[in-house]
């Protein structure tokens, strides 16, 4: 099983923090390798189990689903349903901590997955740099 923790400091308050990245559906605005996403159903983007299908900006298809949603603990967690990477099991959780000193947030997404060893080292820096660092950094450049 391969495991990922990337974090980040934002210099912005938790609460904004945490306002951008709990709309489940709203990573086409933040993040540069989202292009669309839609919530299947018809369902609110904040109800825990509902379903975000979207595209990335290369054309590929993923569906996640929404796992867990806490705006008290200011986290949520979400697994992957189908996706183009050669992935199974995986589930991610993206956290927002204050940083009491001088107000910022301390931003923690991780994920867990299996993936075949021959595409494991490929597949963790993807997802390390081309999801989560990468918007971390979109989010970082839109709030500071």
């Amino acid at each position: 099983m391969e495991r990922i923790f990337i974090s980040r400091v934002i210099h912005a308050s938790p609460d904004a923090v945490w306002a951008v990245l709990r709309e489940f559906n709203g990573m086409p605005e933040w993040h540069p390798a989202i292009a669309d996403s839609t919530i299947e159903d018809g369902r609110a983007a904040d109800a825990v189990g509902c379903v975000r299908s979207f595209h990335l900006a290369d054309g590929a298809h993923l569906r996640e689903q929404l796992t867990e949603l806490s705006d008290a603990n200011r986290r949520m967690r979400y697994i992957i349903l189908d996706s183009p990477m050669p992935v199974t099991g995986y589930d991610a959780s993206i956290e927002v901590l204050p940083i009491t000193e001088d107000g910022g947030s301390l931003v923690v997404w991780t994920a867990e997955f299996e993936v075949p060893a021959t595409e494991a080292e490929a597949m963790v820096e993807t997802v390390s740099d081309g999801v989560f660092r990468a918007g971390l950094a979109a989010i970082a450049a839109r709030l500071e």
